[in-house]
């Protein structure tokens, strides 16, 4: 597996620099949670079943396959040897085994949707309802997405228990965010060639796409900062996506489903950072106003992005 050019990557390179293994570690214990399952699942799976159907194997062949498949998949061996290791307890040894099951035998289930995943009444109503819906199913179906869930749900069990301080609700958002920052960055990446060329036959203004794709990650943003600094968290959303709409519109890059998102440049990445953590700071510090800036900054960048879409015909 790649590893792309990941806000979250670049938040622990940033903070090793600064001598705090701490936070690098919990951050790198984040996405390698997430990452673990992708990583667990069935080396056969990759194998197309129309060419896997002709391989010249008999029955008992293929079953002695499906049996020795696990162990072609190097994260096998590797929790094997955690589980073994004589400084990890029986537990967590089988936690680890169960973990790495789930990621193996998901896959092989064919648990699928209806087609309606999302079906929120609100977003039945309007013009944009299906394109938020479409986006908000494009987000779900990224890694960043779970990362972020990993860190807004146990921020907010931990509030609902009583044991997280006060003074965690900003840096517990900013975690939030930056997990799903990288997003604003990537906007288009799910929509592919066959998406671009419907966005041309929409009969919508470019703002009124980019603003579809804004309301799927803001609406995200608040769904993990709401139980810490939602005020923040919201502030925050729009410097993220003000920042990244120049690469969102002017490097478009494919990305894949069920990873997390390739962003842009060192540069670029550290740029959205800085006016993300500076606007949620700035809100949950100082001023409940301070938002203010921030929606004006963001309407902006949405004026000039939608100009820049229908120039550039998507």
């Amino acid at each position: 597996m790649k590893f792309p050019a990941n806000n979250l990557y670049y938040a622990a390179i940033a903070f090793l620099v600064m001598m705090d293994p701490f936070v690098m570690l919990f951050v790198g214990v984040v996405a390698g949670i997430v990452l673990f399952f992708p990583l667990s699942t069935d080396p056969l799976r990759r194998i197309p079943p129309s060419r896997f159907q002709l391989w010249p194997l008999d029955a008992a062949e293929r079953r002695l396959l499906r049996m020795v498949s696990p162990w072609l998949n190097p994260m096998t061996w590797l929790v094997a040897g955690f589980a073994f290791w004589r400084g990890v307890s029986l537990g967590l040894g089988a936690l680890a085994a169960a973990l790495f099951l789930v990621g193996f035998l998901a896959p092989s289930l064919g648990l699928r949707g209806k087609g309606r995943s999302l079906g929120l009444p609100m977003l039945r109503m309007g013009p944009l309802g299906e394109l938020i819906r479409k986006d908000l199913r494009g987000l779900v179906r990224t890694l960043d997405f779970y990362c972020a869930l990993i860190v807004g749900g146990a921020a907010a069990a931990w509030r609902a228990a009583g044991l997280l301080p006060p003074d965690a609700f900003l840096p517990g958002t900013l975690l939030a965010l930056l997990c799903i920052s990288t997003c604003a960055q990537t906007l288009f990446g799910l929509d592919g060639r066959p998406g671009m060329t419907r966005y041309r036959l929409l009969p919508l203004r470019g703002w009124q796409i980019l603003l579809a794709k804004d309301i799927a990650f803001v609406s995200v943003a608040l769904l993990f900062t709401v139980s810490l600094a939602p005020l923040a968290g919201f502030a925050g959303a729009l410097a993220a996506l003000a920042a990244a709409r120049y690469p969102a519109i002017r490097e478009r890059r494919s990305q894949l489903r069920w990873r997390l998102q390739s962003g842009t440049s060192f540069g670029g990445a550290l740029t959205q950072i800085l006016a993300m953590v500076g606007a949620a700071s700035a809100v949950h510090l100082y001023h409940p106003l301070l938002v203010l800036p921030c929606l004006v900054g963001w309407s902006i960048s949405l004026w000039w992005g939608g100009r820049e879409v229908e120039r550039m015909a998507l």
